[in-house]
C-alpha cells in the first residue's frame, strides 16, 4: 500500500512532469537551427540528434569535444546552455 501512495504522489506531481523551459521569447528571436548546431560543432561537439522541445528549448544528443556522451537543453535566443546531462 505504501508503495502505491508513493508512486501516486509522485505521479500527480508537478515537478515529475515539469519539463525543461527554456524561453518564452517568439520564435523569430530564435537562433537559425542549422547554424546553431554548425557553431556547436565548431565547438567539438559530436551532434546525433537535434529537436526542438515542449519547453521551447534546443535539445542535443551526441557528444562533447571530450568524447563524453550529453543530453544538452539550450536556449535558442541566447544559445546558452540550460540543462545538460553527462556521461561519462
Amino acid at each position: 500500500m505504501r508503495r502505491f501512495l508513493l508512486l501516486a504522489s509522485l505521479l500527480t506531481s508537478p515537478y515529475a512532469l515539469a519539463a525543461t523551459e527554456c524561453t518564452t521569447a517568439d520564435k523569430s528571436t530564435w537562433q537559425d537551427p542549422e547554424r546553431f548546431q554548425a557553431q556547436l560543432k565548431e565547438q567539438g561537439y559530436q551532434i546525433n540528434k537535434f529537436k526542438i522541445t515542449k519547453g521551447n528549448c534546443y535539445e542535443i544528443y551526441g557528444f562533447d569535444k571530450d568524447k563524453r556522451k550529453v543530453e544538452i537543453y539550450h536556449d535558442p535566443v541566447s544559445g546558452k546552455a540550460v540543462k545538460t546531462k553527462v556521461q561519462d
